[in-house]
């Protein structure tokens, strides 16, 4: 997974400092609502051209390490 994750960059003075696909200005997030929304991997590869597979894959991990974080509970 950390080799799909180095596909993913942030700069702060490239879209706001969102993350984006290997330093373009397509946004994980963007990658995400359009998975969201319904298309599919191979649409979304159609419509961006320098997209690769492994960069909608990158975006799905990226997603995924973003809210994976312990739960804390009160204690009772």
């Amino acid at each position: 997974m950390s080799d799909l994750l180095q596909r993913i960059t942030v700069n702060p003075a490239q879209c706001g400092g969102r993350p984006c696909i290997r330093g373009m200005r397509i946004r994980v997030m963007d990658v995400l609502e359009m998975l969201s929304g319904g298309m599919t991997p191979e649409e979304i590869l159609a419509d961006y051209a320098e997209l690769e597979r492994d960069d909608i894959a990158a975006a799905l991990a990226y997603g995924a390490q973003a809210v994976s974080h312990p739960v804390l509970t009160a204690a009772e």
